[in-house]
């Protein structure tokens, strides 16, 4: 199995997904906005937590700075709310069950777990520009510390 992986200068795949709090969130509504679109397994877990609370914790500078935070998971829209909740969690959830948009960002496939290879999302960041257009495709990153080292990437650490 072979996934296709984004690379900067990349056209962004287009999405809408349905977010926690019931709306929807389009790629094409953010066009002008920076986008940091980040792809992690499963909601509740502590990895995902330990990750989306990094997000939260810096989600200030991150706005200052021109940038909207999306995390995206296959989880239903009632488990993002309850995540959403338990975290008090700032910014939006999306729900992609189908795996669509995972695939599409190739964020989805083959990885290794404990040494073995298995089919699964793949924990991926995504830099999007505002004219919708990779700057940063980051795979296989790490939920500790993530978010310190793209603030590095991104200059403003």
């Amino acid at each position: 199995m072979t996934e296709t992986k984004l690379v900067a200068g990349d056209a962004a795949p287009e999405f809408a997904l349905p977010a926690a709090d019931g709306s929807t969130v389009s790629l094409d509504s953010l066009r002008g906005k920076r986008v940091i679109l980040y792809f992690y397994p499963a909601a509740m877990t502590p990895g995902c937590t330990k990750q989306a609370c990094d997000f939260r914790d810096n989600l200030g500078q991150l706005t200052a700075e021109g940038f909207v935070v999306l995390g995206v998971s296959k989880d239903k829209p009632d488990k993002l709310v309850k995540f959403t909740e338990r975290d008090a969690l700032t910014f939006p959830l999306l729900s992609d069950p189908e795996l669509a948009v995972h695939k599409a960002y190739g964020a989805y496939g083959a990885k290794k777990l404990y040494g073995k290879e298995v089919v699964g999302v793949i924990r991926s960041t995504f830099v999007i520009d505002a004219d919708g257009k990779i700057e940063q495709a980051l795979y296989n990153v790490k939920a500790t510390g993530h978010v310190a080292s793209l603030k590095k990437k991104l200059g403003l650490d």
